[in-house]
């Protein structure tokens, strides 16, 4: 089985999973299973809801241009989010629907096996660095030895906040540099640290 038919045979167990919080569309995710960098955001919103994709409300739009921007075509990057419905009135989702919908997202994750994660918004970067404080921490580089993490803002925030908007913008044209370099700085980190190290900061000055 080859990483799209695993992706759709876990997206219809999720369909089918009638323990899961949330009763609106299921966005699953989309773009290229064999891709070097995945970006994770909180929940899809309305537009999303309606058009059962991730990122493709104003927000998304924000994302999509970034990526273009970048370098890359939009279907060569995967983008998904935690959760993968929408919650009510477009609120924040609840810890214990992050909490539901997180075995699907590992398992997610270790289909695609990318070897840069972006988090987008504090929600998601939470999720692989509890620590971690978005304000503080957007644009760094947190390695492990299977994974480079590089929480961002969620774009929603950027379109908010000029000076976000800024640093949104500044830390996505480091973006390509970190991808080209992902697999010497995991083998760096993997013989510094060994297997199964916690993640850490590094704020390295190539990027």
């Amino acid at each position: 089985m080859n990483k799209k038919e695993e992706l759709e045979k876990l997206k219809a167990e999720m369909a089918g999973d009638r323990a899961l919080p949330l009763t609106a569309n299921l966005v699953f995710g989309e773009g290229d299973p064999d891709c070097t960098v995945l970006f994770i955001g909180e929940a899809p919103g309305r537009v999303e809801d309606e058009m059962v994709r991730p990122f493709v409300g104003r927000s998304g739009q924000l994302l999509r241009r970034n990526i273009r921007d970048a370098g890359w075509k939009e279907e060569e990057v995967y983008i998904t989010n935690i959760v993968k419905r929408r919650p009510p009135d477009n609120r924040d989702p609840l810890p214990e629907e992050i909490e539901a919908y997180k075995p699907y997202l590992m398992r997610q994750i270790g289909i695609i096996n990318p070897k840069v994660i972006v988090p987008l918004g504090r929600f998601s970067m939470n999720y692989f660095l509890p620590e971690a404080k978005i304000t503080r921490d957007q644009g760094k580089v947190f390695r492990s030895s299977k994974y480079l993490i590089v929480p961002m803002f969620h774009p929603a925030v950027a379109l908010r906040n000029p000076e976000y908007m800024k640093e949104f913008q500044n830390n996505f044209k480091k973006l390509p540099r970190i991808a080209t370099q992902a697999e010497k700085l995991l083998a760096e980190h993997k013989s510094k640290s060994g297997p199964g190290s916690v993640y850490k900061s590094e704020q390295n000055k190539l990027f």
